[in-house]
């Protein structure tokens, strides 16, 4: 069952073109631009600095912003609750619709680390492990903040509200510009925030190899048991 709905659930995902837009379309243009146009002051090779920027960017539209828009759109036209009075039970929906993002994020890596590959980047063999866990952790954080935002409030507010967060946190949340090129204050907040420590996790684990330090493992398990705990409390069928 967790299969067929997983599946049902992730080509659901890729037929919908502003999905393909927000999960693919855009990470591969600002991985391209950024890394072959002097747009923002980055250390070389530029595309060693901008790819982990980038896989965070993608995991960050697929599990948390194309997340939350489509569930809050399924609540409003009533599939998430006809879904619910069949014989699935609720934990395997939300289960179904995480193992799709994964699915999705897969996908994403994929292209997004072989065009890489083309344009010149060589990962740090050592780090490539710790680089995937970090994948594993960022989407089971953003996916369960995308559930809360989604399953929480009208589908107006939530298309919204997930782009407003999106745009910020792409600028100022670690993601594009390194939390050390931000002034004091605005990266202090950065490293507390999900983005932020997948961002730079993943630029320690694939430009040289290391692992993630304990308190950016630790911000992404926090937020991921912070937000499943308040939507088991909030989120609504409909």
């Amino acid at each position: 069952m967790l299969a067929v709905q997983s599946v049902t659930e992730l080509r659901l995902a890729m037929r919908n073109g502003e999905q393909v837009l927000l999960t693919l379309l855009i990470p591969i243009v600002l991985l391209v631009g950024l890394s072959t146009l002097d747009l923002v002051p980055l250390p070389q090779p530029r595309i060693a600095a901008v790819l982990p920027g980038v896989l965070a960017l993608a995991v960050m539209s697929s599990a948390f912003t194309g997340q939350a828009i489509a569930l809050g759109f399924d609540r409003r036209y009533g599939v998430v609750r006809r879904l619910a009075a069949t014989a699935l039970p609720r934990w395997l929906l939300v289960a179904g619709r995480l193992v799709a993002v994964l699915g999705v994020v897969a996908i994403q890596v994929v292209l997004l680390c072989g065009l890489a590959a083309a344009l010149g980047w060589r990962p740090a063999a050592s780090g490539v492990g710790w680089a995937l866990l970090l994948l594993v952790l960022g989407t089971a954080a953003f996916g369960s903040l995308g559930i809360l935002l989604g399953g929480s409030v009208r589908a107006e507010i939530t298309l919204a509200v997930a782009n407003l967060v999106w745009f910020v946190l792409l600028l100022a949340g670690g993601i594009i510009v390194p939390l050390g090129l931000l002034p004091g204050p605005l990266a202090a907040v950065g490293a507390a925030l999900p983005s932020g420590a997948l961002a730079e996790g993943l630029r320690a684990a694939l430009s040289a190899g290391h692992a993630p330090s304990a308190t950016q493992v630790l911000v992404l398990l926090l937020w991921t048991a912070a937000a499943s705990l308040l939507a088991v409390r909030t989120v609504k069928l409909r």
